[in-house]
């Protein structure tokens, strides 16, 4: 069977079926506007951009079996929207990127680092994480807060009622109507063709801006937030699994696919715990969900090609920011910070404070550093008390 959970597909029927497609696309606050900005820019090629991402998605659907979210590579888009990179540059990141991570993961850096992680710290970054979707949700909001009070609106007065698995799909479709509808002028004609993504030539200088300029800033959120967050995340929603999602196996999965996309005019792309927060929160609960995503990605990048993009800017961000807004926080409601010692309170707070205001990979260093201050500390009334 190609796709397992708690249920087998044939038990789930119309119901769980809703829920896979309303989690596959509900993780979009990420996705779209990192994908518009860069298109827009005509930096990339729509139709290896798209079919990119739909390899990459159908592959994680059949390597994990559970809603593993495929993203861009955010410090790269950065870099790339910010700079107007090359399509030749852009691929060179994503072979380096590929490789570079393919290489910890098989000499066990990664493992080592993923177990060295105090609890503490892992909620910290639980906490970050939410809140750092519940910020860029409230952003997207603040940018057309009609639309995005409408959605929100609908979305809570859906979760209590028997449509709840079909929240996210609902709001964002209606907010699509809702968005078309309020069009001045009509619908800008969009055609239909075979879109064939074709191979990016590089040099020496697109390796060497990719290494000197993108190179450690996108490591560090990979290793964290992409591997180690996520698979830490996923063994919280995922508990009863024949196969673990490892921060390793997240890092092979990472590596291979770039290296063998990267040429082909894919954007770097990575794993991310948000995504998995969001797909979770809104129904997916198996691989169907990222091969939803994916056969939908291969159909835009080779049916419309360079017309994707007036497709995408039909979807209302600020609705996709609702559904942000609302999985953000329900992350953030993590048991330890009621559970646990005023001092480790502390250490989660701390961390994810960081992870908000700073990044992930930062939030990371100051939680370990803030637990072994508190294990130091602990231990110092015992220590004197013995003396």
């Amino acid at each position: 069977m190609p796709f397992q959970t708690d249920k087998t597909l044939s038990e789930f029927g119309t119901k769980r079926l809703i829920g896979e497609f309303s989690g596959a696309f509900a993780d979009l606050g990420t996705f779209l506007p990192i994908v518009i900005a860069v298109l827009a820019l005509h930096l990339i090629d729509p139709a290896g951009l798209f079919v990119g991402f739909g390899l990459f998605a159908l592959a994680v659907a059949l390597i994990y079996r559970r809603p593993i979210p495929v993203q861009p590579m955010k410090a790269v888009a950065a870099i790339v929207i910010a700079d107007h990179l090359t399509a030749g540059t852009i691929a060179a990141t994503g072979l380096i990127l590929g490789a570079t991570v393919l290489l910890l993961t098989v000499t066990g850096l990664v493992t080592f680092i993923g177990r060295k992680i105090p609890q503490t710290v892992l909620s910290g970054i639980q906490l970050g994480v939410g809140l750092i979707l519940a910020w860029a949700g409230t952003k997207l909001i603040i940018e057309d807060p009609v639309t995005g009070l409408a959605a929100m609106l609908f979305l809570l007065l859906l979760l209590p009622t028997r449509l709840k698995p079909f929240a996210a799909i609902l709001v964002i479709l209606a907010a699509s109507i809702w968005s078309i509808a309020s069009l001045p002028d009509p619908l800008p004609e969009i055609t239909i063709g075979l879109h064939l993504p074709h191979w990016i030539g590089i040099d020496w200088s697109d390796a060497w801006i990719a290494t000197e300029s993108i190179l450690l800033p996108q490591l560090a959120l990979t290793l964290t937030n992409a591997m180690i967050v996520t698979a830490v995340i996923a063994s919280r929603l995922f508990t009863n699994q024949e196969q673990a999602i490892t921060p390793s196996r997240l890092g092979l999965s990472t590596g291979i696919l770039n290296l063998l996309l990267a040429p082909l005019g894919a954007f770097p792309m990575c794993h991310g715990a948000g995504g998995l927060v969001v797909q979770h929160r809104f129904g997916a609960r198996t691989g169907l969900a990222p091969a939803i995503f994916g056969t939908a990605c291969l159909a835009i990048g080779l049916l419309l090609g360079p017309n994707a993009l007036q497709l995408l800017l039909l979807i209302p961000l600020a609705a996709v920011g609702a559904l942000l807004v609302y999985a953000g926080i329900d992350l953030a409601k993590s048991r330890e910070l009621t559970r646990g010692s005023r001092e480790e309170m502390a250490v989660i707070i701390t961390t994810g404070l960081v992870c908000l205001l700073l990044n992930v990979a930062l939030g990371l260093l100051v939680g370990i550093v803030a637990e072994y201050l508190r294990r130091r500390l602990g231990r110092q009334p015992a220590a004197q008390k013995g003396a």
